[in-house]
């Protein structure tokens, strides 16, 4: 895959580095000489330029990419400009990052095809993570159903996962990821990731305490779940 990166800030720079070390073709774009020079060494091609200017807009390949983020969150205004520039010179895949719900619902009036949504997400994460007292993640499958993983809680450690009982919930328990840590030949250790096959082993199987857990639900399904878990 192509992509241009607009706004090279922490954000921005961490998106275009992962998807540049990932075997993407990364093209990044900012106006500050400082993020030029952060990034330079590791995409593939940089420009320094102000993207909400029309006339320097036009010299990126904005048809020669498969995607293009604007990354920009702080400038309110520029994100805004930028995100029109490109919608009025054809852009048609573009994704946007908003920083609260007034540049969301801003950004919604362009029918972008994707609305990035960082810091709203790193709250919820944190906040589902300080529910659970462990380290999860989620993933937004439509506006009300999402995958939630997380690292089983210590009360769950040695039940089984039938007796979790997630289907009370209204969650569906997708898999569960175990860390195995095995000796080489020299007796030194190294870890690798087993995916539990629930099916085969049965849901007998007891919960270890590294196990990544991944459910699916509604909020309202993985809300409820989180309340059982604080209260019990």
């Amino acid at each position: 895959m192509k992509y241009l990166v607009i706004g090279l800030g922490t954000y921005g720079r961490e998106l275009a580095i992962n998807l540049s070390l990932q075997g993407n073709e990364v093209i990044g774009v900012d106006h500050r000489s400082e993020n030029i020079e952060a990034v330079k060494e590791q995409l593939m091609t940089v420009y320094e330029l102000d993207a909400k200017d029309e006339n320097s807009l036009k010299l990126l390949p904005l048809k020669n990419v498969d995607i293009v983020i604007v990354a920009i969150g702080e400038d309110f205004g520029a994100s805004l400009k930028t995100v029109a520039l490109l919608k009025k010179n054809g852009v048609k895949h573009i994704y946007a990052r908003a920083i609260d719900n007034l540049h969301q619902s801003i950004l919604e009036a362009f029918n972008l095809e994707r609305i990035l949504t960082p810091e709203k997400r790193a709250a919820n994460d944190l906040t589902l993570e300080l529910s659970l007292n462990t380290q999860c993640s989620t993933f937004n499958i439509t506006k009300d159903f999402m995958v939630l993983k997380f690292t089983a809680p210590e009360k769950f450690v040695g039940h089984s996962y039938r007796s979790i009982n997630f289907s009370r919930f209204g969650l569906v328990l997708i898999s569960a990821v175990r860390k195995v840590t095995e000796n080489n030949l020299l007796g030194l250790s190294s870890s690798r990731e087993e995916i539990l096959d629930l099916e085969r082993k049965s849901m007998e199987e007891k919960i270890a305490s590294r196990d990544e857990i991944i459910v699916m639900g509604t909020r309202k399904n993985i809300t409820d779940f989180l309340s059982s878990v604080q209260t019990n």
